[in-house]
């Protein structure tokens, strides 16, 4: 079962929901909402995505929260991303139990699930 993490009225969000949706692929979407992430998951996604890549460091709550100026090493950023979901780049997807995307790709997404 495809697994989709994200928040329901995020751009990139709606339209991978919208694409799995148009190729009939079923998921569960965990909303970050009413689910935060554990500092587990969160760990078990940097298996497979940089650091670098999961924080979201272009959006407006990095910056609200001034973390490029606390410098903050990896474990302080882990911590934040698992208090502050919003922090965490959309969607992410868990697929075929080893696999994980972060962010809305329409070519990737085609590649994968396109009919």
């Amino acid at each position: 079962m495809i697994k989709m993490y994200g928040i329901k009225n995020c751009g990139s969000v709606k339209k991978a929901m919208v694409f799995l949706e148009s190729q009939g692929v079923e998921y569960e979407f965990i909303d970050f909402k009413k689910e935060f992430p554990s500092v587990e998951k969160i760990e078990h996604w940097l298996k497979f995505v940089p650091l670098n890549i999961l924080c979201n460091s272009k959006g407006t709550t990095y910056k609200k929260l001034g973390l490029k100026e606390k410098n903050l090493d990896e474990k302080g950023i882990k911590r934040y991303l698992a208090e502050v979901p919003t922090l965490i780049k959309r969607p992410i997807i868990e697929y075929d139990d080893t696999k994980v995307i972060v962010g809305f790709d329409e070519n990737l997404y085609k590649e994968i699930w396109g009919k």
